[in-house]
């Protein structure tokens, strides 16, 4: 290298980690929750502020953070520092997105909303002392304020026409009215590390924080719960849209493009997408007509289907005997863990029911990261409700997605990589997470998880599921599809039960976009192993290979597949 391209590249390097220091500095004071998810403990007596100007303030240092990353001449960067300028930019062009074309307008989607991670907070933060439960609890009295900016950001999305549909915010201020019918402050999931203070503090200062939750949940929370809910049902919900369509929004076909481009980071358009779509549903649907006849059925799909969605033989009847179940093929998984990855991690997960407040519109599982520091362990989300929508034979592909080798893998093994900077390690690029974990369930195959026929069906359908996504997301977003078409759609080609096809399409409606990640990054990992193991041969290490894609953590599709094909050359060298 010359003397001039070494002094330009310790410029670049150097102009490149001083931006983001600091805009990553000034980002986690603006949110601190993402603080204090990333062990800087400043901010943990705070909430995010979204009133306008804090919003405007955010819009324009983050233009201006464009602006000076497209100066910055990224060949002149070493390769690891591509790949972080690779992240880093989408990161910013994703917040970007979400401003510009008004998705911060909607802090609600089909999935959650801004009030329903509320009573978790606590586990977000270290609760070892006295002091840090006092952190806490101001950070609980930050509540009110934080409602009362987002029923101002709602009262503008409201005047903006930025406003979900009506079908898809049925019920969905629930767990305000559950969290209001608790019998007092002692009962409701906020006083909830509080119940059980070490017995070595004194008796006084133990009563202290018990009297000073009570006043703060019962005189600033449950109030703050009040207002917020009744602003919902007097007036966003009765201005909520009929339409469902994000082309229907203001500026709609904008959003919905950039919803195409941050949730599969690949410059596709709603047709590209539909027609992959198309196409990945007649591959799979030859795969379940394969195992529907080794299951040893002779009719034709639609009769398997009523089948299997209507015999109580395929479904449990406890939610003790679902999450025992869910358990059981969890360690299973550990135990086979380590012929597929030479590195796993230190971070331990439990397995735990979804929370009663939210189950009802909830998917059937969810991985719930844990924090950076603390004692808390990462959870896998297991929905106990609507028992016979929660089929035995899809239960192997979905503990293979939510736990191991899919979400827990992925995300404590890119926590613990303390050689990347903190915005990568806590990174949840979706095309990249969710496409990692729809592998993960197409491996459980040659991990012997899928035990029987039935549970390779299930595994297909699953397979399915994330294919119809493509097709019902742009049908509804971006070419009329009706809520009706696209549950038919759905009926027709997977094995989900009536609930999970409704709370799934409704899902898509209030998301957009998000449903599309799933499989477009499938395809990448999928379409990875098979041209790395065509050209390395006999050299291809599968645990290597795994371990080389999980060390990178969530990255951009095409960075993934830069990476990873020059691992491969290294490999073949």
């Amino acid at each position: 290298m010359s003397p001039t391209r070494s002094q330009a590249s310790v410029e670049a390097a150097r102009t490149f980690e001083a931006l983001v220091a600091d805009e990553w500095a000034w980002r986690l004071e603006q949110f601190p929750r993402l603080a204090s998810l990333a062990g800087d403990h400043r901010y943990d007596d705070r909430l995010e502020r979204v009133d306008a100007a804090s919003r405007q303030t955010r819009l324009l240092r983050w233009r201006e953070t464009k602006a000076a990353l497209a100066r910055i001449d990224v060949q002149a960067l070493s390769p690891t520092q591509r790949v972080d300028h690779a992240v880093y930019a989408n990161q910013i062009d994703t917040l970007l997105g979400e401003l510009e074309h008004g998705g911060a307008l909607m802090p609600m989607d089909g999935d959650s909303a801004f009030f329903t991670y509320l009573p978790d907070l606590w586990r977000e933060q270290p609760m070892h002392t006295p002091a840090q439960l006092r952190v806490h609890l101001r950070r609980l009295a930050a509540i009110p304020l934080y409602f009362a900016d987002h029923i101002e950001l709602l009262r503008e999305a409201l005047q903006r026409g930025m406003v979900l549909p009506a079908i898809v915010m049925q019920g969905r201020d629930r767990p305000l009215q559950q969290m209001l019918a608790h019998p007092g402050p002692e009962a409701t999931p906020f006083f909830e590390p509080f119940r059980k203070l070490p017995a070595a503090w004194p008796e006084a200062e133990r009563q202290a924080l018990c009297n000073e939750a009570r006043c703060v949940i019962g005189e600033q929370v449950l109030p703050a719960y009040r207002v917020l809910a009744d602003f919902m049902r007097d007036e966003y919900l009765p201005r909520t849209r009929s339409s469902l369509a994000a082309h229907d929004l203001p500026g709609g076909e904008a959003f919905y493009a950039e919803r195409v481009r941050a949730y599969t980071t690949r410059p596709l358009n709603a047709r590209q997408v539909h027609e992959q779509g198309l196409q990945e549903v007649a591959r799979i649907g030859a795969d379940m007509q394969r195992l529907m006849r080794e299951c040893g059925f002779s009719g034709e799909m639609d009769a398997f289907l009523a089948h299997l969605r209507t015999d109580p033989r395929y479904y449990p009847r406890s939610g003790d005997e679902l999450l025992a179940r869910a358990s059981w093929i969890a360690k299973r998984i550990d135990g086979v863990l380590p012929r597929f990855f030479g590195k796993l991690p230190r971070q331990p997960f439990g397995v735990a029911p979804v929370p009663d407040e939210i189950a009802p519109f909830y998917t059937s599982g969810r991985y719930v990261p844990a924090p950076a520091e603390g004692d808390q362990a990462a959870l896998y989300w297991v929905n106990t409700c609507k028992l016979d929508s929660r089929a035995w034979y899809a239960l192997p592909a979905l503990t293979l997605h939510e736990a191991v080798p899919g979400h827990h893998l992925q995300t404590a093994l890119a926590a613990e990589n303390t050689g990347q900077p903190m915005f990568r390690r806590l990174d949840a690029l979706s095309a990249h997470g969710e496409g990692w974990a729809l592998y993960a369930e197409f491996r459980g195959s040659e991990m012997g998880i899928y035990t029987t026929p039935l549970d390779e069906f299930g595994r297909a359908s699953y397979e399915m599921w994330r294919a119809c996504r493509l097709v019902v997301d742009t049908g509804l977003h971006a070419f009329g599809w009706s809520r009706e078409r696209a549950q038919q759609y759905m009926r027709e080609h997977t094995a989900l039960s009536e609930h999970e096809i409704t709370t799934e399409v409704d899902r898509y409606i209030g998301w957009p976009g998000q449903a599309l990640s799933y499989k477009i990054g499938e395809i990448a990992f999928r379409g990875l192993r098979r041209e790395l193991e065509a050209l390395l041969g006999a050299s291809f290490d599968l645990r290597a290979f795994h371990d080389h894609a999980l060390s990178l953590g969530c990255v951009p599709l095409p960075t993934l597949e830069q990476e990873m094909r020059a691992w491969a050359a290294g490999v073949a060298t």
